[in-house]
């Protein structure tokens, strides 16, 4: 299956164009990403473990779920997506927007931080992309950063610390 992705330039603006998932950008052309990070009342973050065949960061961890969005898509809906894709839970993003926005070279990053208590084994799992799902600690996810098992995001720590933030303002 071709996947399509919208063209933003860099005001994050449609420009009514597509590209091809794969090919080449073009310059001041960038596409849309979204994480969502899910954690549990125990200050827990629901990790998944990709596929060995998983092109970029094989048998890695990573955070709860993540991919580009699709042509046509906003970012909530892709974001509901991928986690109904990626570990079978049907999320409600509805009321939500992006926690932080991370620019990198060739598009913007939405970062979702919500709190759900999951029983992982709940889940259906995407047989292409995930082998498994837990839950862990800061620390945990801290350690296997150590040993080069979870990819290294360098802000993964602060999702921990921030995710009760929004500004400059503590949620209650």
């Amino acid at each position: 299956m071709i996947e399509l992705w919208d063209i933003y330039d860099k005001n994050r603006k449609i420009t009514g164009r597509t590209m091809e998932r794969g090919s080449e950008f073009g310059k001041d052309d960038y596409h849309l990403v979204i994480h969502v990070c899910i954690f549990n009342t125990k200050n827990e973050m629901l990790i998944q473990q990709r596929q060995p065949w998983k092109e970029g960061w094989p048998n890695m961890w990573d955070l709860t779920v993540g991919g580009s969005a699709l042509s046509g898509e906003t970012s909530i809906e892709a974001a509901e997506r991928e986690t109904l894709e990626e570990i079978g839970y049907r999320i409600d993003l509805s009321s939500e927007r992006p926690f932080f926005t991370i620019n990198f070279e060739v598009g913007f990053d939405d970062y979702y931080l919500v709190e759900k208590d999951i029983d992982t084994k709940d889940l259906t799992l995407q047989y292409e992309e995930v082998q498994a799902v837990k839950w862990a600690s800061k620390d945990e996810i801290l350690q296997l950063v150590k040993e080069n098992k979870f990819i290294d995001y360098w802000f993964t720590e602060l999702l921990f610390d921030m995710r009760k933030h929004r500004g400059g303002h503590r949620i209650v």
